[in-house]
């Protein structure tokens, strides 16, 4: 019987079964990662944590260039929030993290299984993070992947196509307010061409999501969606960008069956010390019954600032702003590379009510001031 895990198992058979003179190659490496906080506004205010994600390359290069790449890597992870001497939550887990096959061309490549997908130009309020969960603040970029099929082609003046077929994925990823149906096939695509000093994309995805309870709306087992996309990003003395995305449900869902968003980007190294680099951006977003009302609209503008102290340190802090609640949310890093070792010390302030913030969901994102230490290992 066919599973999530079939098809990358069989790509990955057929490279031994193939008799052409080729290449191989094995890889073992992995990244061990300690981290714990503190946040004195919550109730459970100590938080313990460790992950290790292991991973295991094999590449296999044939006669006429082409080769079959496979990836298996697993999320291990064990956690602890609590109380000092009074109370505690524990979480755990042996999940798998990536799991996929690839055969790559001199202009193409076709990838199957548990992968990660991501795409756009916005950097820390991203209308296209549709397939993975990346929280900007986020200094290792931790993300699940999803289960799928994912084709590229390259054309030789740097304009490429992508499709995709997803299946089996049901958590909610990015600004998502609904989760997927599973047992029903997702599939999109996307071309990206270059222009004049920058590139710009159009993108589409079809899904099939439902709603668990009510929460005030209707309760569907399937709703399909489409979604449309735009975005584009140039080097024109600063960096400029934008991505445009439209969400349309096809029940009636109330202000949820269209949604809107639109995030400009700028950014500029200034010339001050090693280089001081801020970007600036600013999303707006609306939820309609009838797509482009306008009715319940919606800003949000996030600032980054990045400084390299040194060779080895670096100082980054960003600040998003919600203007319908007026909330704000603050994050510092300051990071110093070891020989064999990466060491972070986070401060933040994350407001009560972190909704308005959409896709920014940082692991335990506990609301309050805090501080957060973490000491990573790459082998």
């Amino acid at each position: 019987m066919f599973n999530k895990f079939s098809l990358p198992l069989f790509l990955l058979c057929c490279c031994f079964m193939l008799t052409a003179k080729a290449q191989h190659h094995f890889e073992f490496d992995g990244q061990a990662s300690i981290y714990g906080s503190y946040s004195p506004d919550n109730t459970l205010n100590f938080f313990a944590g460790g992950r290790y994600l292991p991973e295991l390359n094999y590449g296999y290069t044939f006669e006429n260039s082409t080769t079959l790449d496979f990836e298996a890597s697993a999320n291990m992870y064990a956690s602890v929030l609590f109380h000092p001497f009074d109370s505690a939550q524990t979480d755990g887990a042996i999940k798998a993290y990536r799991f996929w096959a690839r055969y790559v061309g001199k202009q193409f490549e076709l990838r199957a299984g548990l992968q990660k997908i991501d795409f756009g130009t916005a950097t820390m309020l991203r209308p296209l993070q549709w397939f993975d969960e990346i929280d900007p603040r986020d200094p290792l970029k931790f993300t699940t992947g999803v289960y799928g099929l994912l084709g590229r082609y390259y054309f030789l003046n740097n304009a490429n196509i992508w499709a995709w077929v997803l299946y089996g994925n049901e958590n909610q990823r990015g600004f998502e307010l609904l989760k997927n149906n599973s047992k029903i096939p997702e599939f999109g695509g996307r071309v990206q061409l270059p222009v004049s000093r920058g590139e710009i994309a159009a993108t589409y995805h079809h899904r099939n999501a439902f709603s668990e309870t009510a929460q005030g709306f209707p309760v569907f087992e399937n709703i399909p969606e489409n979604r449309f996309a735009l975005d584009g990003k140039w080097d024109v003395e600063v960096g400029l960008w934008f991505e445009a995305v439209h969400i349309n449900k096809s029940k009636d869902l109330g202000m949820l069956s269209n949604q809107s968003y639109l995030t400009l980007g700028i950014d500029y190294t200034f010339g001050v010390g090693n280089g001081l680099t801020v970007a600036i951006e600013n999303m707006f977003s609306t939820f309609d019954q009838k797509a482009f009302e306008f009715k319940n609209t919606s800003n949000i503008t996030a600032t980054s600032l990045s400084y390299p102290v040194g060779f080895f340190d670096n100082i980054s802090a960003m600040l998003y702003y919600s203007w319908s609640s007026e909330d704000f949310s603050f994050f510092l890093n300051y990071e110093h590379q070891f020989k064999k070792f990466s060491g972070y010390i986070m401060a933040f302030y994350n407001p009560e009510n972190q909704a308005g913030f959409g896709s920014i969901r940082y692991e335990n994102s506990f609301s309050g001031p805090g501080i957060r230490l973490m000491l990573v290992y790459t082998h």
